[in-house]
């Protein structure tokens, strides 16, 4: 069973109509108290960083995420929240993913980095299993996470910036897997096999 935390910010059903197309049973939970009665859990999330932070503090879904032991992952603003800290609205984060949100640096191209774009797998992992270069994902973004230790899966856009990372029981996804056709089917099902 696999959880969908409703912050009140995101469009959850996307994600849940994705992981029915799975074959998966996800239920959108409202209280902390319910996730840790699920195996897995998915973090969405759509909207202002600083926002949906609060939100998260001051329905108590911070301490739940941080006992929470079990495969949880992030998606777009959800994955950002998960780091340590973000530049839209200057705050701090969940910090179980580590490093930094900062703005996008797109130069001379249109912000924000809306569409499909290739992937490059930078470290293998359960999450990466079948990706290859030559497929692409579909991106809605104006801030990312700088490359480090913890970047799976490295974007361009501009710069180079993490598209899936991953820390211990926790991983995040920047773009649209529920949006991303078959490669975003595959690595949606990755995250349903993802062992610890």
């Amino acid at each position: 069973m696999i959880a969908i935390i409703n912050t009140g910010c995101a469009n959850i059903n996307s994600v849940r109509f994705a992981f029915e197309r799975l074959g998966q049973t996800s239920t959108v939970i409202t209280s902390p108290d319910q996730l840790a009665g699920f195996e897995r859990a998915i973090l969405p999330g759509v909207g202002h960083a600083s926002v949906a932070m609060k939100r998260l503090v001051d329905n108590g879904w911070q301490q739940a995420i941080n006992e929470y032991q079990r495969p949880l992952m992030g998606i777009c603003l959800g994955m950002q929240l998960l780091c340590e800290s973000t530049e839209e609205g200057n705050v701090q984060c969940l910090g179980k993913i580590p490093g930094q949100v900062k703005v996008l640096d797109v130069g001379n191209l249109t912000s924000p980095h809306m569409g499909w774009n290739n992937l490059n797998v930078n470290k293998e992992h359960a999450l990466t299993k079948g990706l290859t270069l030559d497929e692409q994902v579909y991106f809605v973004h104006s801030f990312a996470h700088t490359v480090n230790d913890a970047t799976l899966v490295s974007g361009e856009y501009g710069q180079t910036f993490s598209a899936i990372v991953a820390k211990d029981n926790y991983a995040g996804m920047q773009f649209h897997p529920e949006r991303s056709a078959k490669v975003g089917a595959r690595l949606l099902q990755n995250f349903v096999d993802w062992q610890l």
